[in-house]
């Protein structure tokens, strides 16, 4: 029997939410309640450098503010590291990740260039010469193919050690990395479902591969359009994407849906924001997507958005 739906929206505090986060949101959001089913919540502020004070709480208000609503209590990564270690620890128990003593400037020297950065070749996957310690642990890689269908994108596949080698789980600086958080959060909130940017595809098979060492199941994966700015870049604080005004919630809320293909009517814009929500629910379609690996800004027409 299939697992109730399960779906989650996973922010990182790196920064305010901007009309491309509120596109994941909303798109993850839809499908998960046309399917009857959950959708959780998950702040992501597993880097402190990277988080900015204050951040996590403004997605929260902002949200509450665009009328979203999470199922459960909010899960902190930061308030997670038991559970990343224990995994750390059970893929070592079996010799599945190998400590690594290379810096970045000696990889980027002799590796050659894959879909995310240098290929690592392997240079420690023998073993650590005498009196030599391990900047980082990495998982072993191997020659099979990772694929998984994509509800939105089609078929995708990647030989991990061809086109990213064996990637590290434990940083230098000692922080768990992202590709493990995600997979041990996915499978310890039971998420069956994953609805993210597709500037997240190259990601997904390390993902995959993780869940298969670590014996978890793998979730359904449909991947959005990644929205960008008028130069074809992704809208993020790098480009000084606007942040959502909280006031805003009916023209973000339209400008979001015109963005991921749903052609809402202009009538909406003045309707209340439970009369958008009611639209959108009734109306949603994940195959209006199909194909697309980015849609620009443009295309909202006269909305701005907030």
């Amino acid at each position: 029997m299939p697992r109730p739906y399960r779906g989650r929206f996973a922010p990182s505090p790196t920064g305010d939410l901007h009309l491309g986060s509120l596109m994941a949101a909303l798109a993850s959001y839809l499908e998960a309640r046309q399917a009857g089913g959950e959708w959780l919540l998950r702040v992501e502020d597993l880097d402190p450098p990277r988080t900015v004070p204050g951040a996590a709480e403004r997605i929260l208000r902002v949200l509450e503010a665009y009328g979203f609503e999470w199922d459960g209590e909010v899960c902190y990564q930061s308030r997670r590291g038991e559970l990343y270690l224990a995994a750390i620890e059970r893929l070592k128990s079996v010799d599945m990740l190998y400590g690594c003593a290379c810096t970045r400037k000696e990889i980027a020297a002799i590796a050659h260039a894959g879909i995310d950065g240098p290929v690592y070749p392997g240079t420690c996957r023998g073993g650590l010469a005498a009196g030599v310690e391990a900047r980082a642990w990495r998982v072993r890689t191997d020659d099979a193919v990772v694929g998984y269908p994509d509800r939105i994108q089609g078929w995708q596949q990647q030989n991990l050690a061809q086109q990213v080698g064996d990637f590290v789980l434990l940083r230098a600086d000692g922080l768990v990395a992202y590709q493990l958080a995600v997979v041990v959060d996915d499978a310890a909130q039971g998420v069956t479902d994953v609805v993210r940017g597709s500037d997240l595809l190259d990601s997904t098979p390390r993902q995959i591969r993780l869940q298969q060492l670590l014996d978890f199941a793998t979730p359904g994966y449909a991947h959005i359009p990644v929205l960008v700015n008028e130069h074809g870049e992704k809208l993020s604080k790098q480009t000084l994407a606007r942040p959502l005004d909280p006031d805003c919630g009916v023209e973000g809320l339209v400008a979001a849906l015109r963005l991921l293909g749903q052609s809402p009517p202009a009538s909406l814009l003045r309707a209340s924001r439970s009369e958008v929500w009611a639209w959108a629910l009734a109306h949603w379609r994940m195959d209006a997507l199909t194909g697309r690996r980015t849609v620009a800004i443009g295309e909202i027409g006269s909305v701005s958005g907030g």
